[in-house]
């Protein structure tokens, strides 16, 4: 079945609701999350794949949505960093990231967590250096890299699971 190449209606799995949206083919899973289903968590950064600003989950594993159509995300499940927090209450890496100053301007930040949650859940934070390597595709313009991989050991260390869940 052809679809496209005008706008087509995409089902998407986003933070366990259904949403539904019409888009054209072409349009990246970032683009979809902002400007049609207004998640606007996930920041554009430099829309090339380079700084990691715009890493979500796909099936738990994560993505550079500028990258990613978001019509090959259909009926899959999608988390943002509005899916980590559970109402008011922030997930261990989000309060983290506040307690140990792992952020400056904040842009980068929904990108970073989202990496640093995946790495803990992947078994990657051994020492600094395996999170540094492991959180490289990931750039902070203010240079926050000691605090973030403090607020990485903190999660870490407290037993945190790397995952959505509390």
């Amino acid at each position: 079945m052809v679809r496209g190449p005008g706008e087509v209606e995409v089902h998407l799995q986003v933070n366990g609701e259904s949403r539904r949206t019409t888009i054209e083919p072409r349009v990246s899973l970032l683009d979809a999350l902002r400007d049609r289903l207004e998640l606007t968590g996930t920041k554009k950064g430099c829309n090339q794949g380079a700084c990691g600003a715009c890493t979500v989950w796909v099936d738990g594993r994560p993505v550079l949505s500028c990258l990613t159509l978001a019509i090959t995300c259909e009926n899959r499940e999608v988390t943002t960093i509005e899916g980590l927090s559970d109402g008011d209450t922030l997930h261990p890496m989000q309060q983290a990231f506040l307690d140990c100053d792992a952020f400056q301007c904040g842009y980068c930040t929904p990108g970073q967590i989202m990496s640093a949650v995946a790495l803990l859940a992947e078994g990657h934070a051994g020492d600094d250096t395996e999170i540094r390597e492991w959180m490289s595709g990931n750039i902070c313009r203010c240079a926050a890299y000691p605090h973030i991989r403090a607020a990485v050991r903190r999660v870490r260390d407290e037993g945190g699971r790397g995952d959505a869940s509390r």
